[in-house]
């Protein structure tokens, strides 16, 4: 079973999530922003998700972390919890 590990930061809106994309380009640091304005109790890890299999996450977030390259931050990624930002640390 594929395993990955992902950080991730989950708001309410697109817009919010554009705005936070935009600070992460210009070199803000993803986990301060993921405790400050995630809505997901992984905030207090830093967005941390953890590792986790694959089918374990919806699937449009699935098909980010799984499909997308490592290391860069993907988003926005609409899902019924909301808009995601997401970085894959590793997968196998």
């Amino acid at each position: 079973m594929p395993k990955a590990c992902a950080y991730h930061i989950l708001v309410n809106t697109e817009k919010l999530c554009l705005e936070l994309k935009e600070k992460l380009k210009k070199g803000a640091d993803f986990n301060k922003l993921a405790k400050q304005h995630s809505t997901c109790p992984s905030r207090k890890r830093g967005g941390d998700l953890g590792e986790f299999n694959k089918g374990d996450m919806v699937k449009a977030f699935d098909d980010v972390v799984f499909k997308k390259p490592l290391f860069e931050v993907h988003g926005p990624v609409k899902t019924k919890f909301g808009y995601h930002l997401i970085k894959t640390v590793y997968r196998t």
